[in-house]
């Protein structure tokens, strides 16, 4: 797949919160279709709404979300992995990570490789270990690695001894992810998640994008685990961050 320098625009997007404030008019991100060679990937629209102490992420596109998945690899080392993203200006410590370590994204992920959900049983089949073939949700946290392309972001790596702070549903992967159980939900053009906040007043003020992504997990399987290898659509076009989040 082929690196899209959108990539490189990201970590200086999420750090100029402060050029974007009081720039957003709306909150939800609208788009041109036909930005996507698969339309299942080509958003028209991304949002992030608040209601009570939830907050709803949602991501339509020109086709079906979720029709699309990858062909499996048949280990974890290589495995592809898709995904719907909503990068944030949120500091990573609302869900638990470090303070400032990175870009936190909300993401909707399908790897038919590997199981990353320990915790549930998404595909109802009795056992918590057959999931990745199943859509399901995590948090990350994103940083760039030249290692994965020139520019090009990867989900943080723990390096090896490290104990840095996680969420309690962290699981067990040397990188910086979360795998809360935050059920998606496909409804005709559009995917939604609702997920709960201890403090929603951060999640009012953040800024957000849409994006469409491909990932790898590396032939090391560590150091770094899991690039970013392409970009199929982004809902802005650059990367900037500019929705507002509404209620």
């Amino acid at each position: 797949m082929t690196q899209n320098p959108i990539l490189r625009q990201a970590l200086g997007a999420a750090t100029s919160l402060a050029l974007l404030a009081g720039t957003a008019t709306g909150h939800e991100l609208t788009a041109d279709a036909g930005n996507a060679t698969v339309a299942d990937f080509d958003i028209v629209a991304a949002d992030i709404t608040t209601e009570g102490r939830t907050a709803t992420f949602t991501m339509s596109v020109a086709g079906t979300p979720g029709a699309a998945s990858p062909d499996p690899g048949g280990a974890l080392a290589g495995a592809p992995v898709f995904s719907y993203v909503w990068p944030t200006t949120l500091d990573p410590s609302v869900v638990g990570f470090e303070t400032g370590a990175g870009i936190l994204a909300f993401a909707v992920t399908i790897h038919p490789d590997f199981d990353d959900t320990p915790l549930f049983d998404e595909s109802n089949s009795g056992t918590t270990g057959d999931d990745g073939g199943t859509w399901h949700s995590h948090w990350v946290v994103l940083g760039p690695d030249d290692v994965c392309g020139d520019g090009a972001l990867k989900v943080i790596d723990i390096p090896e001894g490290a104990t840095p702070p996680l969420p309690l549903t962290w699981p067990g992967l040397p990188i910086l992810i979360d795998s809360p159980g935050w059920s998606p939900v496909f409804e005709g053009p559009r995917l939604s998640v609702t997920v709960p906040f201890a403090d929603i007043g951060a999640v009012a003020e953040a800024r957000f994008d849409g994006v469409t992504a491909a990932l790898q997990v590396n032939a090391n399987v560590h150091a770094p685990l899991l690039c970013v290898t392409d970009v199929f659509d982004v809902a802005s076009g650059d990367l900037s961050l500019p929705g507002q989040v509404g209620q």
